[in-house]
């Protein structure tokens, strides 16, 4: 199967909080962005966080296999990569309902109401994040699944930098008997982002 490296950095400043830790696993989901608001006057901003290189620790595969041009269907592994691509996309946008609707079970699989995950994101002053290419679709007749390598890296409110790596799991149903068209689609089953190393 062809693989695609997608970068998709996002800059996202947010307002109070102070954890210095990175989140734990039970709440991966409402740990990956937070809404833009502008630096408080007169304060200088402190500098980007870089984003880890491709390869490094912490940083995403380093996948040079060229990028196909033909068009990629949405039931491909890149067409749940496209889905993780879109969910950061949503929450730079600070569009969260429609961010926490990509997990499966209409969002209940990320373990939080709406309301919970939206305030997730408070914590961060500087959010990023790095889409690599997906792995290949597992399953069995009934359920597939890929997993879609991410890197978050960036700013709590207190200002001190953070990375977290791993990957997000996305499932749909298979061309199954009684499946309707939403189970047909991808969505995020489960994310295994663990803090890394700062640099």
């Amino acid at each position: 199967m062809a693989r695609l490296f997608l970068l998709l950095p996002l800059a996202l400043v947010a307002a109070a909080c102070d954890r210095a830790e990175a989140p734990e696993a039970g709440r991966d989901t409402a740990d990956v962005a937070g809404p833009a608001i502008p630096a408080e006057s007169g304060t200088p901003a402190p500098p980007p966080v870089a984003a880890p290189a491709p390869g490094t620790a912490g940083g995403l595969p380093d996948d040079r296999t060229p990028i196909p041009e033909a068009p990629f269907s949405e039931t491909s592994a890149q067409g749940a990569a496209n889905v993780v691509q879109s969910y950061f996309a949503l929450i730079e946008q600070q569009r969260f309902g429609e961010a926490w609707r990509l997990w499966s079970d209409g969002g209940r699989a990320s373990g939080m109401s709406e309301e919970a995950f939206a305030r997730g994101f408070d914590r961060y002053s500087e959010y990023h994040a790095q889409i690599g290419a997906p792995g290949r679709i597992e399953g069995a007749a009934g359920t597939l699944y890929v997993e879609v390598p991410v890197v978050v890296y960036g700013r709590l409110s207190s200002g001190r930098e953070f990375r977290m790596n791993g990957a997000m799991t996305l499932r749909r149903a298979n061309e199954v008997p009684g499946s309707t068209a939403e189970q047909r689609r991808w969505r995020i089953a489960s994310s295994g982002l663990r803090p890394s190393p700062a640099p």
